[in-house]
C-alpha cells in the first residue's frame, strides 16, 4: 500500500503540557523525512512549540494528508468527532498504556511510524453515531459520538424513566439509572461495564445497554447500525445526554433524543499486523492467572 501523506497534522493531549519534547522530536522526525507538518493551535500553545505552522482542526481538516494524535483513547475521541466530517486518517500515539484506539506507543513511535509512513499499515474505518436533543419542535443541541451517547441521572441520585423506540416501533419503557447505546467502538467503553457485549469494531450494529435497570428482565439488544434509536424521557428529576463523556446536556421530562448512525466514518490507521483480539486480550488481562 503506497502512503501519499504530504502534510501531516499533530495533535496533542489539550492539557499535558509535559507533551512538548514528545511532540518537537516528533514534528522534526517528519519534517525530516519531507512532510508538510501542521501543529493545532491549542496544541502549540500548551506545549510552546515554535517553528512550525500552526493551524485550528478545521483549517487541519481542510489540509492535512493525515492527523497523528498524541495522548490517550480520549483525546483520539475528541478529535475524531471534529475532523470526521474532513476525512482525515488518524493515528494514535498512546503516551501511556497500550489504548483501544491510541496503539502506536510512544516508546516506539519512530520505528512503527517510519514504517507505517512508508506504506506498510492497516485501515479500519469505524461508524460514528450522531444524536439530537429535541424539545417540542427545536433541537436543543445536536453532537457527534465516537463511543456512545449516555441518557441518563445526573446528580440527584433519582432514577430516570423513560420509552424506547426503534425506527418509530415502540421497544419499552424503562426505570433505571440510565441507557448506554454505544458503537462498536464504545462496546469496550461504558457499555461493557454496565454488563453488554463486546461488538468487533468493524460490526455494522449498535448496542443498547441498561444501567442499573429497575427489573431483573433488562438485557442489552443490539440492532442494525441503520436503525434510528428514540429515547424519550418520561420522569427524572434530573436528567442528562452524555456525547463520549465529553459534553452534555440536561434533560427536562418530554425531552426526544434521537440517535442515528452518522453519514462518514472514521478512518484509523494501525500499524502492520494490528490485531484486535491482540489489544483485548491485553487491556482486559484475559487468561492471566490470579
Amino acid at each position: 500500500m503506497n502512503a501519499d501523506f504530504k502534510t501531516i497534522a499533530l495533535v496533542g493531549k489539550f492539557n499535558s503540557p509535559g507533551c512538548s519534547s514528545s511532540l518537537l522530536r516528533l514534528a522534526d522526525f517528519l519534517r525530516g523525512r519531507g512532510h508538510a507538518v501542521m501543529i493545532s493551535v491549542h496544541t502549540a500553545d500548551i506545549c510552546e512549540i515554535r517553528g512550525f505552522e500552526v493551524a485550528t482542526l478545521n483549517e487541519i481538516g481542510a489540509v492535512a494528508d493525515l492527523a497523528i494524535v498524541m495522548g490517550g483513547d480520549g483525546t483520539l475521541l475528541n478529535i475524531a468527532r471534529t475532523l470526521v466530517d474532513h476525512r482525515v486518517p488518524l493515528i494514535g500515539v498512546n503516551q501511556g498504556r497500550l489504548g483501544f484506539l491510541a496503539d502506536v506507543s510512544i516508546d516506539t513511535m519512530f520505528t512503527t511510524l517510519e514504517e507505517m509512513l512508508s506504506g506498510r499499515y492497516v485501515v479500519e474505518d469505524r461508524i460514528l453515531l450522531e444524536a439530537s436533543v429535541e424539545r417540542h419542535e427545536d433541537v436543543l443541541i445536536a453532537s457527534y459520538a465516537f463511543n456512545d451517547v449516555v441518557v441518563s441521572k445526573s446528580s440527584t441520585g433519582r432514577l430516570i424513566e423513560f420509552e424506547v423506540y426503534i425506527d418509530n416501533q415502540f421497544v419499552y419503557s424503562q426505570r433505571a439509572d440510565g441507557l448506554v447505546v454505544a458503537s462498536p467502538t464504545g462496546s469496550t467503553a461504558y457499555a461493557l461495564s454496565s454488563g453488554g457485549p463486546i461488538l468487533h469494531p468493524t460490526l455494522e450494529a449498535v448496542v443498547m445497554v441498561p444501567i442499573c435497570p429497575h427489573t431483573l428482565s433488562a438485557r442489552p439488544i443490539a440492532v442494525n447500525s441503520r436503525s434510528e434509536i428514540e429515547i424519550n424521557l418520561i420522569h427524572a428529576d434530573d436528567g442528562r445526554v452524555h456525547f463520549d463523556g465529553q459534553r452534555h446536556a440536561d434533560l427536562k421530562i418530554g425531552d426526544r433524543v434521537v440517535i442515528n448512525r452518522a453519514h462518514n466514518t472514521i478512518r484509523l490507521l494501525h500499524p502492520e499486523g494490528h490485531n484486535y483480539y491482540d489489544t483485548l486480550r491485553q487491556k482486559l488481562h484475559w487468561g492471566e492467572k490470579l
